[in-house]
């Protein structure tokens, strides 16, 4: 079975959505496929606390759940970043673990901060906005949203790259693959998933998905299949 989770909206505009998973007493490996967002994840194993940013990923990798750990995610919208961490450098699980202040808190732009949790992820988020830490670029809102944008390809290219860690290609082609995945998990037909997901053949659909998400369609869709993959939301390509 593929990893799942409990998740839930946000009130905040520049969260995604918030999600919380208990991981396995004696831990398991995934595939993690691509992703365009990034994460604030809380780990939780025994004693231990930690906060780590994770940056958007731009093709599938191995990866594994530490045994009994639990985790909480707050996961925020494409624009949205943080200055001072912005999510190009944690990009392709170059993961950024924030130190440890005490059992209950850690170190942000010399402030120690309470870990935050399922609950009250809205107001740690609210709390990142008032002191500046957490920004969103009205850009790359307005170009996933088809609208018109008052400066040059190139220069747009740069906001997204800035605020998102990705171009705007790898991110669309990032999304197409997972949309594609939600369909062949849905028992649509390959071939529907091909058209629906906006591909140009089968060939390109199995070349995509073997890239971004690490199996190809038949794979995706064998009921038998051993190998797990990580999280997958309710999506839709850009």
């Amino acid at each position: 079975m593929d990893l799942t989770c409990d998740e839930r909206p946000s009130d905040s505009p520049l969260v995604e959505r918030v999600w919380r998973r208990q991981g396995e007493s004696s831990g398991s490996s995934f595939i993690s496929m691509a992703e365009t967002h990034w994460v604030m994840v809380v780990t939780k194993q025994g004693d231990m606390t930690v906060l780590t940013v994770h940056g958007p990923e731009t093709k599938a990798t191995r990866a594994y759940a530490l045994p009994g750990a639990e985790y909480f995610a707050i996961m925020f919208k494409p624009g949205t970043f943080m200055p001072i961490l912005p999510a190009r450098i944690a990009v392709d699980r170059r993961d950024v673990d924030l130190p440890e202040a005490t059992n209950r808190s850690f170190w942000l732009n010399g402030s120690a901060w309470e870990f935050p949790d399922f609950e009250n992820a809205d107001t740690f988020v609210d709390r990142l906005v008032r002191n500046g830490l957490l920004v969103r670029d009205p850009v790359v809102e307005a170009v996933l949203r088809g609208l018109p944008v008052k400066m040059s390809s190139r220069t747009m290219q740069r906001h997204f790259l800035q605020a998102t860690g990705l171009t705007y290609t790898t991110a669309r082609q990032i999304e197409r693959a997972r949309y594609a995945v939600t369909l062949l998990k849905q028992d649509v037909s390959i071939l529907d998933a091909v058209h629906e997901a906006g591909y140009f053949d089968q060939p390109h659909l199995t070349r995509s998905l073997k890239h971004f998400v690490g199996l190809t369609p038949a794979q995706i869709i064998d009921k038998g299949r051993s190998e797990r993959l990580s999280l997958l939301y309710k999506t839709a390509p850009f």
